[in-house]
């Protein structure tokens, strides 16, 4: 159990209980990043023509498109398939930060800038394009 900082002898502030509890909730914060990379979430549209995986911090892992699904010699069709990439990971990635936001909340709780919208968590804002 980690010592309260202000409960030194005579009630005064103990820096080194302070700096403990720091690096404790540090690693802790850490732990729970390196499981949050070894998750996964799936991120689909066109009902389930284009479908992507993200792990739990964000990253794009995977995308799989149905067979038979886009004409890969049509530009439209191109274009198409683009966007659906793009949305599908988008859904993926809200679903990411969702995760992280449950998983690492009680952890963040306090340090500003929330953990459901990533910030400063290690979510960089997607760049597409």
């Amino acid at each position: 159990m980690t010592q309260n900082p202000f409960d030194a002898l005579g009630g005064g502030f103990d820096m080194n209980a302070l700096l403990q509890q720091a690096q404790q909730m540090q690693q802790q914060l850490e732990e729970a990043q390196a499981a949050l990379a070894e998750q996964t979430v799936d991120g689909t549209v066109a009902g389930g023509a284009v479908s992507v995986t993200a792990n739990g911090v964000g990253e794009l892992v995977a995308v799989t498109i149905r067979a038979g699904e886009f004409d890969g010699t049509d530009p439209d069709d191109l274009s198409d398939l683009s966007d659906l990439i793009v949305a599908a990971y988008r859904d993926a990635r809200a679903k990411s930060e969702a995760l992280a936001g449950d998983s690492l909340g009680p952890l963040t709780d306090g340090l500003g800038g929330g953990a459901g919208g990533g910030g400063g968590l290690g979510f960089p804002p997607p760049s597409l394009g």
